[in-house]
């Protein structure tokens, strides 16, 4: 009874005694008690590796959202406007100035120097962009381009009517081949074999 009614260990004056006891019990218990102590071992283990998913889960997340603003910085803006003119290489100069100012009718850009190169060249309007001949070895042949200008490289002109440009075409007797999706578009070559594009697009 008198156990009983006496106060709680922790917190009688005189019970630094017993403290010390049952602490030596618990520790003796767990040297004695293998069973218990894998058990332990093993709750320790599955705490541990939880708490090392989770923080290797942070850490991902958080290299993740430092990559993100790392993109998100490096787009730079330097201010595209538009395509500003195609090079296109020809054999002679006199030659494809023929084709493109007589057949195609394009003008030439007399504010551009013909004369600051070291090779001969001229500056053709296309609408407000241009294209740059220049008399130069080209390195792609004459023969076994493909027939079909649209498998090629090719720069593509934006116009408004292509049967129009068909009638120039024939007349000129030079050949083309229409688009194979059905759109409104004619392949052809340059005297050098230069593919070309013309699109047509609505007003």
């Amino acid at each position: 009874m008198a156990s009983l009614l006496a106060p709680p260990l922790a917190f009688h004056p005189h019970n630094n005694n017993k403290i010390d006891r049952l602490s030596r019990h618990v520790a003796f218990s767990r040297e004695v008690s293998p069973v218990a102590n894998v058990c332990r071992r093993g709750a320790g283990r599955y705490v541990r590796s939880t708490v090392a998913k989770a923080t290797t889960s942070v850490q991902e997340n958080a290299v993740a959202k430092e990559l993100d603003s790392k993109d998100e910085t490096s787009k730079i803006d330097y201010g595209v406007v538009g395509m500003h003119h195609v090079g296109i290489l020809c054999e002679n100069l006199e030659r494809s100035l023929n084709f493109y100012q007589n057949i195609l009718g394009l003008e030439i850009n007399e504010a551009r120097p013909a004369d600051k190169l070291p090779y001969r060249g001229a500056w053709l309007w296309v609408g407000s962009e241009m294209i740059h001949l220049m008399e130069l070895p080209n390195p792609d042949p004459l023969t076994g381009r493909p027939s079909h200008g649209g498998r090629d490289r090719h720069a593509c002109i934006a116009i408004r009517d292509v049967s129009k440009l068909k009638i120039l075409l024939d007349e000129a007797g030079i050949p083309y081949t229409l688009s194979r999706s059905g759109r409104p578009a004619i392949f052809t070559r340059d005297p050098d074999a230069n593919a070309l594009e013309f699109t047509q697009i609505d007003s």
